[in-house]
């Protein structure tokens, strides 16, 4: 029993026709259907049940598939542990801000599975990030918000979903609430960094407010977050956005960070190139569970606007 026979038999399984079964394997139709008749004939049983107008599983057929998707994983799997355990002494991340806590343990989980493996971090705007990971200047990426358009050189590997909350005035009435209501900000101006530098986190605020029944009223938008947050800071009736993760980093008394009544959350995947398997050991460490976002927001640290770029 071969590997090569027991794609050839999954595919046409899922397929339930040899023609497209080939076409996905990108191999002829006659290569395909001889190695399935190869594979019947070494365990004796008839998978298919096979006539002119269709192709169906056997009952021994149905029974052996799931066996079979096994065996093919497992294969997988070890050669994706393999290419990573022969991969450079190096790996090169494009990293986003925002993630707080969380990145120190992906990299500690990381670091427990390839000791010997230097992570070098690597932080740009999403065009860049990308662009550098498309031309091998980078071996990951992470990226936040909506995945871009298809690539046919990258593919993007689903995370997490990053926590936004709101930030306000600690002496602001509202902020008394252990959470809040995005209607209840209709009347306060909405600090937000220009859409251009990270359209995903403008639509999502603003398409939120519109779903709220209000569109938002939109204040100066500061260079950088800090800014923003220095301005919301003096106790003027403003508001914005900030992410979850980075509430567990600093504290300040004149900023309240509450919660949205709707959640807010940005999707974050990892981005890598078709070309290379799948980095096993980094999605482990990504996928670990991770601290929950407090609930009881304090302040978050302020990156630069090329920063709050996805």
């Amino acid at each position: 029993m071969e590997p090569r026979q027991l794609r050839c038999f999954v595919a046409v399984a899922e397929e339930l026709h040899f023609g497209r079964a080939a076409e996905r394997l990108l191999l002829g139709q006659p290569a395909v259907s001889q190695q399935v008749r190869r594979l019947e004939r070494e365990l004796k049983v008839e998978l298919f049940d096979r006539s002119p107008r269709h192709v169906r599983l056997t009952p021994a057929g149905e029974r052996f598939l799931p066996a079979a998707r096994n065996v093919l994983a497992a294969e997988d799997a070890a050669r994706a542990l393999a290419a990573d355990l022969a991969a450079p002494t190096v790996l090169r991340l494009g990293t986003v801000t925002g993630l707080g806590e969380r990145l120190d343990d992906i990299l500690d989980a990381y670091r427990r599975q390839a000791p010997a493996v230097h992570v070098e971090l690597h932080s740009a705007p999403v065009r860049e990030r990308l662009a550098r990971l498309a031309d091998g200047r980078l071996d990951a990426a992470f990226v936040r918000g909506a995945v871009p358009e298809p690539d046919p050189d990258l593919r993007y590997l689903p995370l997490w979903q990053d926590e936004l909350v709101i930030a306000l005035p600690a002496g602001h009435p509202l902020a008394d609430r252990p959470e809040i209501d995005l209607a209840d900000l209709a009347d306060l101006p909405l600090l937000l960094t220009e859409r251009r530098n990270h359209p995903t986190l403008v639509d999502l605020v603003t398409d939120a407010c519109a779903r709220a029944g209000f569109r938002p009223l939109l204040g100066p938008a500061h260079s950088t977050l800090q800014n923003t947050l220095a301005a919301i800071g003096t106790g003027a009736p403003l508001w914005t956005v900030v992410y979850a993760a980075n509430a567990l980093m600093t504290n300040t008394r004149r900023i309240a960070f509450r919660p949205c009544r709707t959640p807010l959350a940005l999707p974050v995947s990892l981005a890598v190139r078709r070309s290379t398997p799948p980095p096993r050991l980094l999605l482990t460490a990504c996928r670990r569970p991770s601290a929950p976002a407090p609930s009881a927001p304090v302040p978050v640290p302020a990156p630069t606007s090329d920063d709050q770029d996805a």
